[in-house]
């Protein structure tokens, strides 16, 4: 019964969530958050139950899979060196330097619960990285650059993230075999990801059903996952790797039905596993702050803030150097890498939005060490985690639009660029499908004059659904269906040369899949 009335709870609370976001028109981690936070004042909620570790092995994979399905690998791999950098070096940083604050602001934290802190909070969230820069026109690399290191960065926070917590359950750490670890995991997690991508990708072929294949789909990231951290792999590179081959291939295997089921699907299932974990900090954060009542509301505030900052600062302190030391030591780098304008550099030290994955890495932090007592400063480290997500999503979020504004940051015009491009391919490989099926079939000249219409207005209309100009015989329907097949193929080979972005790909391919389901 109470995991009905929980059901029942997180699907109101989601619903009203969804609504307060698209009514003030701001991202929906954002809406999140302040939710969250003011369910923790609504007094006598019920407070669920629920295992620590189940909830991450629950949320995690979706939204990474989800995340890494969107995420192009022609520019994720151009973009290799900086990603790297952000996503393994700075998150290292970013674990040492809130541990050391931490533990410097509560000296009876024990050093290693600090760093799980540190560890924690160190990864920015795909999920609100997405939410967030999909709104804002900033330059595709910039973009490139910070979504493919929420991606990442995630794995090595989580790696960071179990040593920590395995320090502080036993009381022993060593540096030589953490790093050989981390090194085997991290290798062996991607290597069982890729596996199982082309696994699934041979599987896919031979479904033929578009809900058997949507389905099949939500199992890969759980088969991913499970299976690597069952052999001590990292689960979170499995899924990543996994998403990244899958959606490299996906534009050929996968049918039009099963990719607007899945869309919705999928948009639907990672905003209620988000609203999930934001519900239920809400429904834990007043016990929580009673629970720490030897903290003065103005310590606890203080020591928000102050974590906060030094998880933002870190990252300016990062980027800053990390962009121009390279360049200073080596002429050759600076030709071939030109460094980015100054107003670029600041965007992307603003943008360490952190969100989902650092709450849920908080919530399944173990509830009591080996020796049976409590986990040190639990509460406090989930207190802190939260609001250090909510300074950086409300702050750093809702000022981002404004700084781009005022930095004068250029959008990338190459996208608009690549539209046209790619319609001028889809039409004109339309229209010689189309003269070839009508003479192939000796249908009238009039049908195939108005089908050829049809299929230009594309280019006039921007790439929104052609208007159904013509009557719905078989044979308009039969032109139009190869045209439609045409124009795919010819979507997918000029992505395959790298003429097009991935965005530009899932644009078309999204117009394409409603004109054929209509068809």
């Amino acid at each position: 019964m109470e995991l009905l009335h929980l059901i029942l709870f997180l699907l109101l609370c989601s619903v009203a969530l969804g609504w307060i976001a698209r009514r003030f028109s701001f991202p929906y981690p954002i809406a999140l958050v302040l939710g969250g936070g003011a369910l923790g004042f609504v007094p006598h909620l019920p407070d669920f139950p629920f295992d620590p570790q189940f909830l991450l092995a629950l949320v995690l994979p979706p939204i990474l899979y989800q995340a890494a399905l969107l995420t192009s690998w022609h520019d994720f791999k151009a973009n290799i060196r900086p990603i790297g950098a952000l996503a393994i070096g700075l998150v290292l940083a970013t674990t040492l330097a809130v541990g050391a604050a931490l533990k410097l602001l509560i000296p009876d934290m024990p050093w290693a619960a600090a760093f799980a802190l540190g560890a924690i909070v160190s990864p920015p969230d795909a999920v609100a990285a997405t939410a967030i820069l999909s709104r804002l026109s900033i330059p595709r690399r910039v973009v490139t650059v910070l979504e493919g290191e929420s991606l990442v960065n995630d794995a090595t926070g989580l790696v960071l993230y179990k040593f920590a917590v395995a320090a502080t359950l036993t009381g022993t750490f060593s540096l030589a075999q953490a790093g050989a670890q981390f090194a085997l995991v991290s290798v062996g997690g991607v290597a069982c990801g890729i596996a199982l991508g082309f696994v699934f990708i041979a599987v896919h072929k031979h479904l033929g059903d578009a809900f058997v294949e949507v389905l099949t789909s939500l199992a890969v990231p759980y088969v991913a996952y499970v299976l690597a951290e069952s052999v001590h792999l990292s689960g979170v590179l499995a899924v990543v790797a996994a998403g990244l081959v899958r959606g490299r291939y996906s534009p050929e295997i996968v049918s039009a039905k099963m990719r607007i089921l899945a869309r919705s699907v999928w948009n639907i299932l990672v905003f209620l596993l988000n609203s999930l974990i934001f519900i239920l900090i809400g429904l834990q954060l007043s016990n929580m702050v009673e629970r720490l009542s030897g903290y003065s509301a103005a310590q606890l505030a203080m020591s928000g803030v102050q974590v906060s900052a030094v998880a933002i600062a870190v990252r300016f302190a990062w980027i800053y150097p990390a962009t121009w030391l390279p360049r200073l030591a080596s002429a050759r780098y600076r030709e071939r890498n030109p460094a980015p304008p100054e107003a670029e550099l600041f965007i992307m030290s603003w943008c360490g939005m952190r969100g989902i994955v650092s709450l849920a890495a908080a919530l399944a932090l173990p509830l009591a060490l080996e020796n049976g007592a409590p986990f040190p400063q639990r509460d406090l480290i989930i207190f802190l985690t939260f609001v250090v997500i909510a300074v950086t999503l409300v702050v750093q979020g809702l000022s981002l639009a404004p700084l781009i504004r005022r930095l004068h940051v250029g959008s990338d015009r190459s996208h608009e660029e690549e539209l046209r491009e790619a319609r001028e391919a889809m039409v004109a490989a339309a229209f010689a499908a189309i003269g070839a099926a009508a003479k192939e079939a000796g249908i009238a000249d009039a049908i195939e004059a108005r089908i050829r219409a049809e299929f230009a207005e594309k280019i006039t209309r921007a790439g929104s659904i052609a208007a159904q100009t013509i009557g719905s015989s078989d044979l308009a329907n039969g032109l139009r269906h190869v045209a439609i097949k045409a124009e795919r193929a010819a979507l997918i080979r000029t992505w395959r040369e790298h003429r097009i972005s991935d965005e530009v790909l899932h644009r078309l391919e999204e117009i394409l899949d409603y004109q054929e389901a209509h068809s």
